[in-house]
């Protein structure tokens, strides 16, 4: 069984003390693939460090946080963004995205900067890691102005309506499902076994929002299982089933 997580930290502080122990305990759990986000420039060394340490599980993405789009600094950053896409193999452009919980105030150049890295995206046939925290009427705005058969990807850390659920397939984005999903105030637990599989990717947004029973604690990539296991309660299927579709649905976004 091959679980994929979709959306992992691996390069987070929080891991500092047990990192390769942390990912070995993943891939020996089956989730034997591993995507991992980038946030800003801070961190691409240690995300290119950890791929040399784990090639056959470990996968890239490029991109530049929205909570990262500061005035002074994105237009180096998105520079920064077109250097990396230009020397380096890639296999999706994110995380990015808009935040309106942290800062309202950059909203502008946070949906400038998501429409450029989304043109990126279309020039390098890549999918695109969507980041949405109350902000799904920002996001859906920039995706509507770049609508396009050549628009794919995943949204990250979904955790919208179902009528938001739907614009988002729509638009050619698969769900991205985690802890969120085993929460008793979640909400959508509700409604997802109402969505088709074909629609659903696995992650963690690992050490963020740990599933139940871990809930408040680190999150870890191993924990991918947890959530695959909700579904499969969800779907009443088995969570092998879970797992094989989940990870061709992977397949389908970072063309790996």
């Amino acid at each position: 069984m091959i679980l994929t997580d979709t959306h992992t930290h691996l390069y987070s502080e929080e891991f500092d003390q047990d990192r390769t122990e942390m990912i070995q305990r993943a891939i020996d759990n089956g989730v034997s693939r591993l995507f991992v986000p980038s946030i800003d420039s801070a961190y691409t060394q240690k995300m290119y460090d950890l791929q040399a340490q784990f090639p056959e599980n470990i996968f890239l993405m490029m991109g530049l946080h929205p909570c990262y789009v500061k005035p002074e600094t994105y237009k180096e950053e998105l520079e920064h963004v077109e250097a990396e896409l230009a020397k380096n193999k890639f296999y999706a452009i994110g995380e990015i995205g808009v935040d309106m919980y942290w800062d309202k105030t950059t909203l502008n150049i946070q949906q400038e900067a998501f429409q450029h890295q989304i043109r990126l995206a279309k020039k390098y046939k890549l999918g695109i890691n969507i980041h949405c925290r109350e902000a799904f009427d920002a996001v859906f705005e920039v995706l509507e102005s770049e609508k396009a058969g050549d628009l794919f990807g995943i949204f990250h850390c979904f955790a919208g309506d179902f009528e938001q659920a739907q614009r988002a397939i729509g638009l050619n984005m698969k769900l991205g499902i985690g802890g969120v999903a085993t929460f008793k105030n979640g909400k959508i637990d509700q409604f997802l076994n109402e969505i088709n599989l074909k629609h659903i990717v696995l992650e963690t947004d690992s050490p963020y929002l740990a599933p139940v029973p871990f809930r408040g604690k680190r999150n870890e990539s191993s924990y991918t299982r947890l959530v695959a296991e909700k579904l499969s309660q969800l779907y009443q299927l088995p969570i092998e089933e879970i797992a094989r579709i989940t990870t061709e649905n992977s397949k389908a976004v970072f063309g790996i």
